[in-house]
């Protein structure tokens, strides 16, 4: 790994010495799509390769395995990965305590050296990357281009946090004293990730863990375990210690299970559905047998995200920010517009719009780069479908609704939109995941923050008002943790959006901000008396 002064350096170099968001990819350049192309010709060569658990530096294969597979083509296996279990667990921990007794005391520039160094490598391999997104979970370019450069985002960020930490001082010196505030490591934690940004999301809460001096249990979820490796492997090229993460692919009711329970867990980040997240956290937080403190639990869960559209709007901006946030990535994202809610005096409009544009959403193989791809799995189509059947008896259909078929067998969905659906119905409560809008009517601009703030859940949300007393009523009364003002409700940006929802959306971890890497740190205040 490289020294404290070599990390010192590299920050201090344009243009890596602020912090910058890695640009998107204009795929519309004929040079970056041939490149993506070859990517994707490259990628394909190597798809089915078995993979193995990686406990402590050591290569180990199982009886049992995980099949990872190409949703546009579930006859195609993306990597073979070995499944632990709970007899693992142990093993797992082992390893990872015994690089934790080194990796706590090794210096802050050191480990953010590690984030930058794999930041380049991925950014040198991006196109690569994308390519193994596309293929694994179904991924079109530009949504696998942005998961890349916010992995490539976080590792450089929190790099940078590591080192804001490391020199934090008290607010005052107190006479007679050398004061102190030291933020020091937790212990060992469990990082498990979500498929739906499996690169991103994986990346950073390991990231975000261990360059803060943790170790990891990386247990990544099986419909998404290549990209994770592919990962691994990077931080193994740039000098990770064994240990310091240990990659187990298994199930989630053994080895994940066994993981979160384990007296020398010291925390848990996470992000999936609310029914495994309030699980974890209600399994973290029972006392085991031997455990010296509390189990520190960092949850992002979904949400039911809504789109407010007043009658003073650009209606044309709303209808094209609601159908990106709906449909962008077949609609799996924990950010999605899952709900519009307009204004009664522009409603009729509204919906007009959203018919005639909703058809520029085609679908298909993201290999040929069309605007919606698979849904991640068959038991997700099957999931959608029903709610989609569930739609059909609260609304209106007013577009799509149907499965698409390929002849590859892929999990294809239209872009689907129920318009007249009540807001206390099935469709306007219950996180879908899935290409399905709602759409809700409101009386006006108070009755539609009303309906806005009528779930459970707390994530994101978008108003499009052009006047400015609407938008500060809204700062104030929209209660979710991710606002956003006349643009759409996807797409947080490492740095400007940290992120993170209230209520049945999670612990508001705000991911990509300055208070992130606080979760996984205690601070510990030193006073020496001096004179």
């Amino acid at each position: 790994m490289a020294t404290a002064q070599a990390t010192t350096n590299i920050l201090l170099r344009a243009p890596q010495g602020a912090f910058r968001n890695e640009p998107f990819t204009n795929f519309g350049e004929y040079e970056k799509a041939q490149t993506m192309r070859e990517a994707l010709t490259r990628v394909g060569d190597h798809l089915g390769v078995e993979y193995d658990l990686v406990i402590g530096g050591e290569r180990l294969r199982t009886e049992g395995k995980i099949r990872s597979v190409n949703p546009a083509r579930p006859a195609e296996v993306v990597g073979v990965h070995q499944k632990a279990g709970a007899e693992h667990a142990e093993r797992a921990m082992q390893a990872a305590l015994k690089a934790f007794e080194t990796w706590q005391y090794v210096s802050a520039a050191e480990r953010a050296s590690l984030l930058l160094h794999a930041a380049a490598k991925i950014r040198e391999r991006k196109f690569d990357f994308c390519a193994w997104l596309v293929y694994e979970v179904g991924k079109n370019w530009g949504e696998a281009d942005a998961d890349v450069g916010e992995t490539i985002d976080f590792l450089e960020f929190y790099a940078r946090e590591a080192l804001r930490l490391d020199a934090a001082t008290t607010p005052i010196q107190y006479p007679g004293e050398k004061n102190e505030l030291l933020y020091i490591p937790l212990g060992v934690g469990a990082v498990i990730p979500p498929w739906n940004f499996p690169f991103a999301i994986m990346a950073g809460m390991t990231a975000a863990a261990i360059v803060t001096g943790n170790t990891v249990i990386l247990k990544p979820s099986s419909d998404s375990p290549t990209i994770a490796a592919k990962f691994v492997e990077v931080l193994e090229e740039c000098g990770m210690p064994d240990g310091v993460v240990n990659f187990c692919p298994g199930s989630g009711a053994t080895f994940g299970n066994a993981i979160v329970a384990h007296p020398k867990t010291r925390f848990i980040a996470f992000t999936g559905s609310k029914e495994v997240g309030l699980d974890i956290h209600e399994l973290a937080a029972k006392r085991q047998a031997g455990q010296l403190w509390i189990k520190r639990t960092i949850l992002e869960m979904g949400g039911k995200d809504s789109i407010v559209v007043c009658a003073d709007s650009d209606l044309d901006s709303a209808v094209d920010g609601v159908l990106a946030s709906a449909f962008g990535f077949s609609g799996q994202k924990c950010s999605a517009c899952s709900r519009a809610i307009v204004e009664e005096s522009v409603y009729d409009a509204f919906v007009d719009q959203l018919r005639q544009k909703v058809t520029a959403w085609t679908v298909g193989d993201p290999v040929k780069n069309l605007k919606m791809g698979p849904v991640v799995n068959a038991a997700a189509m099957k999931s959608i479908q029903g709610y989609i059947e569930k739609g059909k008896q609260e609304g209106r259909l007013l577009a799509g609704g149907n499965a698409v078929e390929t002849p590859e067998k892929g999990y294809y969905l239209e872009p689907t939109i129920f318009v007249d659906i009540p807001r206390d119905g099935v469709l306007a409560q219950e996180e879908i995941f899935g290409p399905v809008l709602a759409v809700i009517q409101a009386r006006n601009f108070d009755d539609a923050l009303e309906i806005a703030n009528n779930t459970e859940y707390g994530l994101t949300g978008a108003l499009y008002s052009s006047d400015r007393e609407k938008l500060a009523i809204a700062r104030e009364r929209f209660f979710v943790g991710n606002l956003y003002l006349n643009r759409k409700c996807t797409g947080a940006m490492v740095g400007a959006h940290p992120f993170g929802g209230f209520n049945m959306s999670g612990t508001d971890s705000k991911a990509g901000g300055p208070d992130y890497l606080y979760l996984f740190t205690q601070a510990k205040s030193v006073a020496e008396k001096v004179g």
